[in-house]
């Protein structure tokens, strides 16, 4: 069989036309996608066949202009001109065409092949706009396809037109502009800024043109989405009913998590008597049984079986029993509200608060997507296109509280404030979330006046059409891109972690385990902030993930040899109270829960994105001088009230 024939072929265009769906309709990759302007950072890579040619597709991210000083706009001018691809597919949007053909007519400029995939014909239909698609490409010049690729439709006549396109049948001479007539009598001409300036609005100007004669409208109608966005992004509704909403999917995701947990935590412990005592009698689940001749023939020393088994098999059980439900039922709802078009919307509502505060708009949606983990949100911030202020959202994220520090917030609210009213402590940890996005801004604001200050750019955002999601594509991105991505990197710091806990609590000096030891050293100043060496320990113990630290106290409160798990809120904090928490000692600990250093797996995160060992100690250090000073100044302040009153 002839080998194929090789092409190279880019795909171009503005954010949310449906590029990256186009990509994944081609080349049968699963490219994250979704319905908000921003999903494609980076260049993606993928393959497919037609005909007797083999394609090799490159999206290029998402850009409105080849002019502008962004980033990404720079890497996707350079590739078309300096990588020179065989064929450039530029996807328009049919909703939008007037706002999307200027980019289509600056890259007819820089090359001859070009071809219009004029995406989202679908949406255009049920808005009651029409476009003439032949008539476009007399206009233009270049062929044009009409899709609607989540559906598939158009996906035959591309790859057609692509085929004609290689093999010559099909020649394309794009229209351009008559530049000579633009440039100014100038000794800079071409490269004046007059002439920069004329060059931009003469584009605007031929796709006005071109629109014009190619697009029908008919009698305007109020749609669904118009309906649906005179409340989502009314200042007096929009607010509280994003508000309500997100709320309802952390009530969801705290309230859905407990079951799976401790259904979760009964099995890992069944799983660890198993391999720890090799009881051949010990009535195990069926799935259990072929741990149990492995367990039986090991017979290692007690230390090691500590080591590895109340060790570090405890923590990793714990970290992925804790972590995993929560993160399965909050990334497939956040999600939801992605494809749906509801995110581009809470950015919208937020982004005159960001800004206030120098940052970007888009930090909005990587805040929201921290409060389910704090490294998906680092990851996140890639949307964000200005260098400066995607740090910014990258050192602030882990100032919102991710699913890992709700256990805690949930725990010292329900007992030492709520009393174990359930509603009471939900509007308690509600004001806590409040605060936390309150200080996220604060330190937003402060580093755009210090160490990043910078002149804040543009936010461009569509708001594109609220879209039926696809739910089996939701539960497979959500669980592939976010659980397992955040959950592979929690595992590979929590065995070592877990080792290391069990050895400070089993290794004895001078009658002391070396974790007392070591907690006495922090002593001055935990009493300085209103906590203690032991509840500082448990927050430098607890960096694998934020779940353990309320484990890591009580098993220390019950000096035992391993991690301890209390049956309930009220167990829990009567252990606490009995070792001499007050609820000044409660409301330190929940503000030091909600800025200290990130987790481990945030900071891996953090030093992959930024690849720099300076930002990352920069994140670490900074929401704990935060945390520090906040509970401080708390501890002072109750102090001077117990003394006057």
């Amino acid at each position: 069989m002839p080998e194929k024939t090789r092409l190279r072929i880019a795909l171009a265009g503005n954010p949310n036309t449906g590029k990256s769906t186009v990509f994944n309709a081609l080349t049968g990759l699963k490219q994250h996608t979704g319905n908000w302007a921003g999903k494609t950072v980076g260049n993606a890579v993928g393959e497919f066949s037609f005909g007797a040619w083999q394609a090799k597709l490159y999206d290029l991210p998402g850009i409105y202009s080849l002019f502008s000083e962004c980033a990404e706009e720079r890497a996707a001018k350079d590739f078309i001109c300096y990588e020179q691809p065989d064929i450039v597919l530029v996807v328009l949007d049919a909703t939008s065409l007037e706002r999307n053909l200027p980019l289509g007519l600056q890259i007819m400029e820089l090359t001859e092949n070009v071809i219009f995939c004029l995406n989202l014909t679908d949406e255009a239909e049920k808005r009651g706009i029409s476009v003439d698609d032949v008539r476009l490409e007399k206009l233009t010049g270049v062929p044009v396809i009409k899709m609607a690729a989540r559906q598939g439709v158009g996906l035959r006549e591309l790859k057609e037109m692509l085929l004609a396109v290689a093999e010559g049948r099909k020649s394309i001479r794009p229209i351009g502009i008559d530049w000579d007539a633009f440039a100014p009598e100038t000794e800079s001409g071409y490269h004046s800024a007059e002439f920069q300036e004329k060059r931009s609005l003469a584009f605007l100007s031929r796709a006005k043109e071109i629109c014009d004669a190619v697009v029908q409208k008919k009698e305007e109608r109020d749609s669904r989405t118009e309906r649906m966005d005179k409340i989502l992004l009314s200042p007096k509704t929009g607010i509280p009913f994003m508000l309500l909403l997100l709320g309802g999917v952390f009530w969801i995701t705290v309230a859905g998590a407990n079951v799976p947990s401790e259904f979760l935590m009964r099995q890992f412990h069944q799983c660890g008597a198993v391999m720890r005592n090799g009881l051949l009698t010990l009535q195990a689940p069926l799935w259990l049984q072929g741990l149990r001749s492995g367990a039986a023939i090991l017979h290692a020393p007690a230390w090691l079986s500590g080591l590895l088994i109340d060790g570090a098999y405890r923590v990793l059980a714990w970290v992925i029993a804790v972590m995993l439900p929560p993160m399965a039922i909050f990334f497939p709802l956040f999600t939801l509200l992605e494809d749906f078009g509801l995110l581009p919307r809470i950015a919208f509502n937020l982004d005159g608060l960001f800004q206030k505060a120098g940052a970007h708009g888009k930090q909005a949606l990587t805040m929201c997507m921290g409060f389910g983990c704090n490294a998906a949100g680092v990851t996140a911030c890639r949307i964000i296109e200005s260098p400066r202020e995607r740090l910014i959202a990258i050192l602030t994220n882990c100032f919102v509280p991710c699913n890992g520090r709700f256990p805690t917030l949930i725990l010292l609210s329900g007992f030492f404030f709520a009393r174990g009213n359930p509603i009471a402590a939900g509007g308690f940890v509600f004001l806590l979330i409040v605060l936390a996005v309150g200080i996220t801004l604060a330190v937003s604001f402060l580093l755009s006046k210090t160490i990043l200050r910078g002149v804040p750019s543009a936010f461009v955002l569509e708001l594109p059409p609220y879209r039926r999601p696809k739910l089996w594509d939701v539960i497979v991105r959500s669980m592939l891109d976010r659980t397992i991505f955040v959950l592979a990197r929690a595992v590979t710091v929590a065995i070592p972690a877990g080792a290391v806990i069990w050895l400070c609590q089993n290794i004895m000096v001078n009658g002391h385990t070396l974790l007392y030891g070591m907690a006495a050293l922090l002593e001055p100043l935990g009493a300085l902030m209103g906590l203690s060496g032991v509840i500082l320990m448990a927050f430098l113990l607890g960096i694998p993930a934020n779940e353990i630290v309320i484990p890591i106290l009580l098993m220390v409160y019950s000096q035992s040899g391993t991690l301890v798990e209390a049956e309930g809120i009220a167990q829990a904090g009567a252990i606490l109270a009995a070792n001499g928490w007050t609820w000044v000692t409660a409301v330190c600990v929940i503000l030091f829960s909600l800025n200290h250093f990130p987790c481990a797996t945030t900071l891996l995160t953090i030093r992959k994105e930024t690849g720099s060992l300076l930002w990352t100690g920069v994140s670490f250090l900074l929401p704990t001088v935060v945390g520090v000073l906040l509970c401080i100044a708390v501890h002072l302040l109750a102090l001077l009230v117990g003394i006057f009153f």
